[in-house]
């Protein structure tokens, strides 16, 4: 749960509190004969900086098989809307009168008033730990949300933004009625303690909104890969085609038992009743030294930056979607989510599956249906036609955007280099030099003179670069999943042109 740390010196008071709440990474725990310690970590894990990889997270103070416990939180540990209601008769009169407000918001509500305390508050040593700020979708501005370029990110970003001030509004009421202080009403306010809810919170079985986890949310990310990559892209989004044969449906179903037992490496840790404790497992082996990384579950990037506010270079589950033709997505029963280049730019198995079939005559999709939802090529002629059709589509979007993959790269170089520049002289001239882009920044933020920069500089601007910077890497890693298709669709002509002895063979037995 990738993001800035709190006060300084917080994660020492949040470490000794913890501890002497029962949270532990040491199995079995320490007895009364041990020596005790001022920190629930330093057995198995430790508060580690890893700025290649996440900034603050976990590492391991010792080896650690696969497997192991490495962190348990006892439930009175764990910050929900039951406990916090549980703990403040005020609260919870309160937000029983307004029963219309999802879990989420509810919480969020909690949240804030808890926050509002300040250092009355039992959870103080958690809650000046949290993050000051993030860069979830919805902290999104105009021009960081421009900076995608991609219409889809753009939407996705404009989509979050108003459904967090829907919900704000929605919420407003109940926070006035808590008597919130006015800088707790504020919508950014809001923000932070949403997104620390988005960013954060781990599954209970007893709170839809879930639980916000002391010492168990410093862990970092780390997608889900392997086989489960694999599955996602045969079955995770395919529907059963309507008027599909039986044998076809009876594979799905197996397919679908298989996932099951899949999606169970899907999170390293769960609530377990029988210690009443959130505990957490080593998802491989790890040597001292190494960061422990948590899986949240599968997400391409764009959905690792609404609810987390990262991204990652290499996410084996990113998907790009490419606007297709009228009538593509109508030839097969495959919903629209699934029909989507994977990161390493091949196309998913039912994009290829609707346009082997889009590109055969619609009289003639009935009798060769059963071969492209099997995954079956159709001939060598319908397999150019949809490599040409890729080609196509994919050339025609990086021509239409309106930087190129050096541009972005150049102009990420740059923006790397910002942080360590110390005057607003410098600062300023850095950003004018990098274009029309550039100078959009700084009107964005209303920074047209040295001055203005050296006023911003402590916050203003660190926080705008940053959501520049993870839109220019999503856009960056979108074009290099284009270009990967290219090339992909370019090999597999190259092979119907030219086909070596295995192409050969597969090819005749089409």
């Amino acid at each position: 749960m990738e993001g800035d740390g709190g006060e300084e010196g917080g994660v020492e008071s949040l470490l000794k509190w913890a501890c002497e709440l029962g949270v532990s990474d040491s199995f079995p725990p320490k007895t009364a004969a041990q020596p005790r310690t001022a920190s629930c970590l330093g057995r198995t894990l430790s508060v580690s900086d890893f700025p290649e990889a996440g900034g603050r997270g976990l590492g391991a103070v010792r080896d650690v098989r696969k497997g192991e416990m490495v962190l348990k939180v006892p439930r009175s540990c764990l910050l929900t809307t039951e406990r916090l209601l549980m703990d403040d008769q005020c609260l919870c009169a309160a937000v029983k009168n307004r029963r219309s407000l999802s879990a989420t918001q509810t919480l969020t509500v909690c949240l804030l008033y808890e926050v509002g305390k300040g250092e009355k508050s039992w959870w103080y040593p958690y809650l000046k730990n949290l993050p000051r700020s993030y860069s979830t979708l919805p902290t999104f501005r105009q021009f960081a949300v421009q900076a995608f370029q991609v219409d889809d990110a753009i939407w996705a970003a404009k989509k979050a933004r108003w459904k967090a001030e829907a919900e704000w509004k929605e919420a407003h009421a109940l926070m006035e009625e808590l008597k919130f202080k006015p800088r707790l009403l504020t919508f950014n306010s809001w923000l932070w303690a949403s997104a620390t809810i988005s960013s954060r919170t781990l599954h209970v079985p007893w709170d839809e909104a879930g639980c916000l986890c002391p010492v168990g949310d410093l862990f970092n990310y780390a997608a889900p890969g392997g086989d489960l990559a694999e599955a996602d892209n045969i079955i995770l989004t395919r529907s059963v085609p309507v008027g599909s044969l039986s044998n076809e449906e009876a594979e799905y179903n197996s397919k679908l038992e298989q996932l099951d037992t899949l999606s169970q490496r899907l999170t390293d840790g769960g609530f377990e009743e029988s210690v009443n404790a959130y505990c957490f497992y080593a998802r491989q082996h790890y040597v001292r030294g190494e960061q422990v990384l948590l899986s949240y579950g599968t997400y391409t990037n764009l959905e690792l930056l609404e609810h987390y506010g990262f991204l990652l270079d290499n996410n084996p589950n990113d998907k790009v979607y490419i606007p297709l033709e009228p009538g593509v997505s109508s030839c097969s029963s495959w919903p629209s989510e699934s029909l989507y280049i994977n990161q390493g730019g091949e196309p998913s198995y039912a994009l290829l599956s609707t346009l082997r079939l889009w590109a055969t005559p619609s009289n003639q999709r009935r009798s060769v249906g059963h071969l492209a939802y099997s995954g079956s090529q159709l001939s060598p002629e319908n397999e150019m036609c949809v490599m040409h059709l890729m080609l196509k589509w994919c050339n025609t979007i990086l021509q239409n955007l309106p930087t190129s993959i050096e541009d972005d790269q150049r102009l990420l170089c740059s923006l790397n280099q910002v942080d360590s520049i110390d005057t607003p002289v410098e600062l300023l001239e850095v950003f004018v030099k990098l274009g029309a882009e550039g100078r959009a920044f700084l009107e964005s933020l209303g920074l047209r003179s040295r001055a203005n920069v050296a006023e911003s500089m402590s916050w203003k601007i660190e926080r705008a670069l940053e959501r520049w910077k993870l839109a220019v890497q999503w856009r960056l890693r979108y074009k290099r999943t284009l270009v990967d298709c290219i090339t992909y669709c370019s090999n597999i002509i190259d092979c119907i042109h030219s086909p070596g002895p295995l192409e050969m063979e597969v090819l005749t037995d089409v």
